[in-house]
């Protein structure tokens, strides 16, 4: 026998002969009056307790699809449990895209061949880079994780940038500078003088839009990484994620969780669908706050009933209508007129005895974004009606005095139009929220102080380079200031429900998933429903509170300081 054996074997005759016994009569001393139903599994449980804690052994990448079929990302995190490595918890990456028209069949297959390429790069982050420097770590070490991802993805965009800037200095100047051509002016308003005269006043010019980020290849694999470790530490912990969440947020669990009130999608009648209309992207419900999720889902499944009932209805010779869904989850309905799909709605909600503005409410995505003619420098309300920003304000406070049971307007505008969100929220600010969806930029821009509107709360969401450390300090700052916390689903959504936990283990006030005609959609509303089911089990349901809308519109000191900040 080798000396290397001698030693291991004297070794292991002391532990027998010394520690186990101590350790073993321990525990019977301490499990012995418990009876003899379950010996090996308290002495099991006792002797972990001495064992190290679990660790990250590795982080692996793969290619998924989504909802739509398109690739993605998922991140599967690896511990050592004891002297086991298990396979412990995965997270899909949704991505957030943005395309204000149509694209071509070219465009198209280039944004397609660019979603590929930045896949491929981000599994090769996780595999290469980002599952060796994690090794080690025990995933309860959220913050410090999420650091180490950031830093790393600070580094990799400092790389892209230098590769623009080599790549732009390479570049042939041109004999000719040749300018942008410029936007045409906008037109002139005819306003009638004290003598009958009709002088023409010309409208200040927009504020062209601010040059996006370049988008960096990769970045899904932080957004997964980092919801794939919290999930493996409330795993480990055998805890929901959501409480999970919850203690990271308040450093203890709390005593209640409130279940999120959802913007739940029922209709669409934005640029892409056909129709004039073009203002509404999505018009939503909001049930009463309080109301339990399923009686809110039961709501909206027999509004989109009788909706295609009275679409049926309204069609020639009362034939089946072909139900066209948006990727969001809601049906996409062909509409002329500003106030028609509200009508619908209204009229189904008679039907069902329900009042709108007090057993439900309505919410309107504007995406205005979308809506912007840059040569003419108007907004394109419906097809051929052109308004500009300010004239936009006016659109809106008209529509809300006629529809007083709307409550929310989701990017009213651009974001370069502050003045208008200002104007817009001190008019209506006080019976409507005005929230910022892709207006307000990413979560990380926010934290960094991004030149986003000051709106009663922007939508915040996990994608791209934001991690759940970055969610927890987004939502404190916003509640700081006292706005409106919301955190929504992307707009090319995956079947990972980890939105959900963290929307109630946040706190935060809305939830925006989409409809319920898509299965990546309906997943998350599944997964609302089991939690709320066992928080009523548990006896730690909270209540959530009525519509509380802000009140610093028309504080001018508020107001400035709150520009400020951002």
């Amino acid at each position: 026998m080798s000396c290397r054996l001698q030693r291991a074997s004297a070794a292991a005759d002391y532990y027998l002969s010394r520690r186990v016994p101590e350790r073993l009569e321990e525990a019977l001393n301490r499990i012995y009056h418990r009876g003899p139903e379950d010996v090996y599994g308290h002495l099991s449980n006792y002797f972990a307790e001495f064992s190290d804690p679990p660790v990250v052994s590795d982080v692996r990448g793969r290619k998924v699809l989504d909802g739509a079929g398109k690739a993605t990302v998922e991140a599967e995190v690896v511990c050592r449990v004891r002297t086991v490595h298990k396979r412990m918890c995965g997270a899909v990456a949704s991505v957030d895209s943005d395309h204000a028209a149509p694209l071509t069949s070219e465009e198209d297959e280039d944004a397609e061949r660019r979603r590929r390429e930045s896949v491929q790069t981000a599994i090769g982050w996780i595999q290469d880079s980002i599952g060796p420097s994690l090794r080690g770590m025990e995933p309860t070490e959220q913050s410090a994780i999420d650091r180490l991802l950031s830093d790393y993805f600070r580094a990799k965009k400092q790389e892209d940038k230098e590769c623009r800037e080599a790549e732009s200095e390479k570049a042939p100047s041109p004999t000719v500078s040749v300018p942008s051509p410029a936007p045409s002016p906008p037109a002139s308003k005819k306003k009638t003088s004290a003598k009958g005269k009709k002088v023409a006043v010309s409208e200040k010019p927009i504020p062209p839009a601010e040059p996006p980020d370049p988008a960096i290849r990769g970045a899904l694999a932080l957004s997964a990484v980092s919801l794939a470790v919290a999930k493996s530490s409330a795993a480990l912990r055998d805890i929901p994620l959501h409480s999970h969440i919850a203690a990271l947020q308040q450093q203890q669990p709390p005593p209640e969780l409130a279940i999120p009130t959802p913007l739940i999608s029922l209709l669409s009648c934005g640029k892409s669908s056909p129709g004039k209309l073009n203002l509404m992207k999505e018009i939503m419900v909001i049930p009463k706050p309080g109301t339990a999720t399923a009686q809110s889902l039961d709501l909206i499944s027999s509004l989109q009933t009788l909706i295609l009932k009275q679409m049926e209805a309204q069609s020639k010779g009362g034939q089946s209508v072909m139900k066209s869904v948006s990727p969001l989850g809601c049906l996409v309905l062909a509409c002329e007129r500003l106030d028609q799909p509200l009508e619908l709605i209204r009229d189904a909600c008679e039907q069902l005895g329900l009042e709108l503005g007090t057993d439900v409410y309505l919410a309107i995505n504007c995406a205005a974004h979308e809506l912007m003619d840059y040569n003419k420098g108007r907004y394109e309300v419906t097809s051929g009606t052109w308004k500009s920003p300010d004239e936009m304000v006016e659109l809106y406070v008209d529509l809300i005095k006629r529809h007083a049971a709307i409550v929310a307007l989701l990017d009213p505008f651009r974001k370069e139009d502050k003045q208008q969100w200002e104007a817009l929220g001190k008019a209506v600010g006080s019976r409507c929220y005005l929230m910022a969806d892709v207006a307000s930029g990413s979560v990380v821009g926010l934290l960094q102080g991004s030149n986003a509107p000051v709106c009663s709360g922007p939508i915040l969401k996990l994608t791209n380079e934001t991690t759940v450390s970055d969610l927890l300090a987004a939502v404190r700052l916003i509640e700081g200031e006292k706005r409106l916390t919301v955190l929504g689903g992307t707009s090319e959504e995956s079947a990972e429900d980890g939105i959900v936990d963290l929307a109630v283990g946040l706190g935060v006030k809305f939830i925006k998933l989409g409809g319920l005609l898509r299965g990546e959609r309906t997943a998350k509303y599944n997964r609302l429903l089991a939690i709320e089911e066992d928080l009523i089990r548990s006896g730690t349901l909270g209540r959530q509170e009525e519509f509380k809308f802000p009140t610093f519109w028309n504080d001018q000191e508020i107001l400035n300081q709150k520009e400020e900040s951002i």
